[in-house]
């Protein structure tokens, strides 16, 4: 049986090893309750949460008790929108976000508006342009009113790699009076996220996507420039000054802190090495197909993601490439929606046809790819799809 190549860390990402080593002492020897402070073992533990709290608040320029622990990025994200937009105190009762946005901050939108949030959603820069996938700064503007509690806008998309200019985009929040959310799932551990200078109040992300382990997550809450009110959604132990409630993961905890501390110190040489990496891959691919069309912004942007790929095949869906290279793990939309037979809705919200997402295909490379693996790829990827159109 051939070997799996794993192109698809936009889904998830290996746990480093060096990670899973400085997780695993966690788990079977310092493994106290944070929150048991009477004793040697839970100060310990609470001790390693601090620790890795500040190492966190420290790549990312934030303050440390802006950190909050949950679950993932869905967790952060559904604190962040729902916990500004339903505090007792917010009489702000409209709610922006971004069409292309991932479901995560999409169905709570739509739950919001089931209780009675008012949502607007602003459509995003068209497919073929240099800024495609990004959203239009103008009509940013002018969804966001004064009765605007909150705008919630994707660091970085999961599917086309787009960029958002976050820095540009506070600015413009903040003169008109609301809070900025980021869904930074995709950006966090992949390119600098300085939440002091771009000055997002509230950040998710979660470890899983950045070489780290399932089931663990953040949110910074709040960057020191503003004050941010959330009602919690999950109560019980008061833990987290009862933001947060719920026993603490120490061992999750200390890989996440690790893996992004890894992260930021090894970006410049990871990124352009990932980058060299999905450019041979686009370029071995349009050689041996024709009529490939690429989706989202350019690949000699700094506006994506440097291992994402997404692109349209001529004529062939990519459920059907997919399932004719079992030994090749890429995609053909967000991980978390791959039960859904719905067209990608991020490339039908840049104005692609319902035939042409259906023909289009995600890939993401990462930090344990390697050229031979790229080659070896596009090979089979080629051979697959001469195949696929014979058949046709």
């Amino acid at each position: 049986m051939l070997r799996m190549i794993y192109l698809d860390n936009h889904a998830t990402t290996r746990c480093d090893p060096r990670v899973v080593q400085a997780m695993l002492p966690w788990l079977s020897e310092d493994y106290g309750n944070p929150s048991s402070v009477s004793h040697d073992a839970g100060h310990t533990a609470a001790e390693g949460v601090q620790r890795s709290a500040g190492a966190i608040a420290s790549a990312l320029n934030a303050p440390a008790e802006a950190v909050l622990f949950t679950s993932g990025a869905t967790e952060s994200n559904n604190l962040a929108i729902r916990g500004v937009c339903l505090h007792p105190r917010q009489k702000k009762r409209h709610f922006v976000t971004v069409a292309s946005e991932h479901h995560a901050v999409l169905d709570v939108a739509d739950d919001l508006e089931r209780e009675g949030i008012r949502v607007t959603r602003v459509p995003v820069v068209a497919n073929g342009n240099d800024s495609s996938g990004l959203v239009d700064l103008d009509r940013l503007a002018a969804a966001i009113e004064p009765d605007t509690a909150l705008v919630s806008v994707m660091w970085a998309n999961n599917e086309i790699g787009s960029i958002a200019p976050m820095k540009s985009i506070a600015q413009l929040c903040h003169s008109r009076g609301a809070l900025l959310h980021s869904d930074a799932t995709q950006a966090v551990g992949r390119i600098p996220v300085d939440i002091g200078d771009a000055d997002v109040d509230l950040v998710s992300a979660t470890a899983h996507k950045f070489y780290g382990p399932k089931g663990i997550g953040f949110l910074l809450a709040g960057n020191g420039n503003r004050r941010v009110r959330l009602k919690p959604q999950i109560v019980g132990g008061g833990q987290q000054h009862g933001l947060r409630s719920g026993t603490l993961n120490p061992a999750g905890i200390v890989a996440m802190a690790t893996a992004l501390t890894l992260c930021v110190d090894e970006m410049e040489s990871e990124t352009a090495r990932i980058a060299q990496l999905r450019n041979k891959l686009f370029d071995l691919l349009c050689r041996g197909i024709e009529g490939i069309v690429l989706n989202g912004p350019p690949l000699t942007q700094s506006s994506r993601l440097a291992g994402n790929l997404n692109f349209q095949l001529d004529a062939i869906e990519g459920a059907a490439w997919m399932s004719a290279t079992p030994e090749l793990a890429f995609s053909s939309g967000s991980a978390c929606s791959s039960a859904d037979a719905a067209p990608s809705h991020v490339l039908t919200a840049l104005g692609l046809s319902e035939s042409a997402a259906r023909c289009s295909v995600r890939f993401g490379i990462g930090r344990f790819n390697t050229d031979e693996e790229i080659e070896q790829a596009a090979n089979r990827l080629i051979v697959a799809y001469t195949k696929l159109r014979q058949l046709s």
